[in-house]
């Protein structure tokens, strides 16, 4: 016996599930969907919420003057 029929086996089987299945558009892979809603999400949140300092300055003071 065949030390490997059980892949040959699998490669039908998933061969003939293949060609049962109706057929369909492409579809974006589950990550770019899943990346594509945390971009809403995070755009969403940014857009509810107040400013999140009294004014657009720097964070933090700097030890030395910036050039302008």
């Amino acid at each position: 016996m065949h030390s490997d029929i059980h892949l040959v086996l699998h490669n039908a089987r998933a061969a003939e599930l293949h060609r049962a299945a109706p057929a369909q558009g492409p579809r974006p892979r589950l990550r770019t969907q899943l990346g594509w809603s945390l971009v809403e999400l995070g755009l969403r949140l940014i857009n509810s919420s107040g400013p999140s300092r009294p004014y657009p300055g720097p964070a933090v003071s700097r030890p030395f003057p910036s050039v302008s």
